[in-house]
């Protein structure tokens, strides 16, 4: 079972093995970067570790420019343990932090927490007060306190795999190219929360998922996916927009039917599955028109859901 420990745990007394990042999203390049992380822990007979931040970086120095997070703190840590980390250690990112200057954070973290062997980070990794803290760095200081550092290369398949390649096809809507980045199809987890039962009303009760204000959403739209409840899957239809059939300024909204599902989900909290577009957001003539194009969009649903193993979707949810 992998070992996470927060800023007021004791330090870890294992000699380790540590990657240091965000791993929003865990996408391809992350799990190629912690591919190699677990083949060094072998190689040096040490725990594989990551070392990461709750809340990101960016949402601390420049909230403005902050990109929206792909996965919850808790998904990456379940996914980080999916793919073999023994242990995380969550860093609470702050101003204060940020003006740790980067020897210190490579003594106080790397060295007397972790016990670090070796250190595997990005060629363009920055880190300690002004991002003074690089590469070469952390190779000097390694000789001086005796741990090796490796750079971890770039992935892709000729574009590079990155977060900011998955927020993109997200953000048009295309979330199939995002499942080809991910490795996995993007998965929103958020809780069920009580809405105006306007879903139920039509015939197809939703469940409106209610996420953090910075959480990445794909692009208004209909979506067919499917949702794990109580050890089973199942299919289901997403909406996410405003509901311009009945709004002119309505909330954005995440609504889920769960296909064939009866029971009680409010309070729950919820692994959504996105596994591809099947319309945009659209008004009707009348509501008949609307009833008639979400049995149409249910049934195109629960086609897909029927192809579908979910073998690459254990990793976030």
């Amino acid at each position: 079972m992998m070992k996470v420990r927060h800023d007021a745990d004791e330090t870890s007394q294992e000699p380790s093995v540590v990657a240091i990042g965000v791993f929003d999203g865990l996408h391809r390049g992350h799990q190629a970067v912690i591919a190699q992380l677990l083949e060094l822990s072998r190689t040096y007979d040490a725990t594989a570790s990551v070392v990461t931040f709750d809340p990101s970086p960016a949402s601390v120095l420049a909230p403005e420019r902050a990109p929206r997070q792909l996965a919850t703190v808790d998904q990456r840590l379940e996914g980080l343990e999916t793919l073999g980390v023994g242990q995380v250690r969550v860093l609470t990112f702050s101003r204060e932090l940020s003006s740790e200057s980067a020897r210190d954070f490579i003594d106080r973290v790397l060295v007397h927490d972790l016990a670090a062997r070796c250190v595997l980070v990005g060629e363009d990794f920055h880190f300690g007060h002004h991002r003074e803290g690089n590469l070469a760095l952390l190779r000097e200081v390694g000789k001086e306190r005796g741990f090796d550092v490796v750079a971890a290369p770039t992935h892709g398949d000729g574009a590079r795999w990155s977060s900011s390649a998955v927020r993109k096809a997200l953000f048009g809507g295309d979330v199939d190219e995002a499942r080809r980045i991910l490795g996995h199809p993007f998965t929103l987890r958020g809780v069920v929360a009580h809405g105006d039962n306007r879903g139920e009303a039509l015939g197809f009760p939703t469940a409106n998922l209610s996420v953090a204000d910075d959480q990445a959403l794909p692009a208004e739209g209909v979506y067919a996916g499917a949702v794990f409840i109580d050890d089973t899957w199942w299919p289901a239809a997403i909406s996410v927009g405003t509901r311009p059939q009945f709004y002119e300024d309505g909330a954005l909204l995440v609504e889920v039917h769960v296909v064939g599902y009866e029971g009680q989900l409010y309070d729950r909290t919820l692994d959504v599955v996105f596994l591809t577009r099947l319309r945009e957001q659209s008004t009707f003539s009348t509501v008949d028109e609307l009833i008639a194009q979400m049995g149409r969009d249910v049934a195109k649903t629960q086609e897909l859901f029927g192809l579908e193993s979910f073998e690459d979707a254990k990793l976030l949810g």
